[in-house]
């Protein structure tokens, strides 16, 4: 793995999060982990190691945000990773999805992040070094039926981890933005997801689809732990991608959509250039 470095991870206590701070602290790095529950992640990591720091957080209050950072430089001296793992799926049509169902969810899965980013970046900007991790979903890329404002959310970090790593570049800062697809972790669960409270009966082919997702729990192709390593190697990158896929169905799915967007440009050209002086 290379150097020890200092990662704060957020989200940790489960999931692709839990699965990296374990493969972290196995090889002797320095893990900053947070969770909204601290007694479930000490539990979960289960380590005494002086190289593990829990922090209970929440992504949504910036000053806790800022509270965590500044702990984590006071333990360790220095962050020199960071990976947004944090957020929830959340699933229902837009009619459905209550304006407060809707908010909670880009505050978590958008504004949680954009709040780590901003606290963390002073940092490693005044040490002219460090690798933002942002934890996407193919969803953003390539949304399907009954996912709508969870598209949202990861369809805005894929756009600002984009203008984040133009934006950072000459301060020595990489950013990748992670899109995986379906992974065998516990986001089908309900910990992890939410669905609309008030369904509508009309909307069947949303409640379909949404009966078929929860099937797939324990089915999902892809493993947590080699998606854990691979995000973990992208540290030891001298150029790391802006954009990564995780996962067969992930590739398939963006493949998709490019050759979607492609063909609709091409069919439509003629009205799209007719609007030039």
């Amino acid at each position: 793995m290379g150097l020890k470095k200092v990662w704060f991870i957020t989200g940790a206590s489960k999931g692709l999060g839990l699965s990296l701070v374990n493969q972290l602290l196995k090889a002797g790095q320095y893990v900053a982990a947070t969770s909204r529950n601290i007694n479930e992640l000490t539990s979960a990591v289960n380590s005494n190691s002086e190289k593990f720091l829990p922090l209970t957080v929440n992504l949504s209050d910036e000053l806790s945000v800022e509270q965590a950072i500044n702990a984590t430089i006071t333990q360790f001296g220095r962050i020199d990773v960071v990976i947004n793992n944090a957020g929830y799926g959340i699933g229902g049509s837009i009619e459905e999805l209550t304006d407060e169902e809707t908010r909670n969810s880009f505050d978590v899965n958008v504004f949680g992040t954009l709040n780590v980013i901003r606290k963390a970046i002073p940092h490693l900007r005044a040490q002219k070094s460090g690798h933002i991790i942002n934890i996407s979903s193919i969803a953003g890329i390539n949304g399907a039926t009954g996912w709508a404002v969870y598209s949202a959310t990861k369809a805005a970090v894929i756009a600002f981890s984009e203008v984040l790593a133009e934006d950072v570049k000459e301060f020595g800062i990489k950013v990748t933005v992670v899109a995986p697809g379906a992974f065998r972790t516990s986001f089908l669960k309900a910990e992890s997801l939410v669905l609309a409270k008030n369904p509508i009966a009309e909307y069947e082919d949303v409640r379909a689809v949404h009966a078929r997702y929860l099937k797939m729990d324990g089915q999902q192709a892809g493993d947590p732990e080699k998606a854990a390593a691979a995000m973990i190697s992208l540290a030891a990158m001298p150029n790391p991608p802006i954009h990564l896929l995780l996962g067969n169905d992930a590739l398939t799915r963006a493949t998709t959509k490019i050759e979607t967007l492609e063909k609709e440009f091409k069919d439509w050209k003629a009205i799209t250039i007719s609007t030039d002086f």
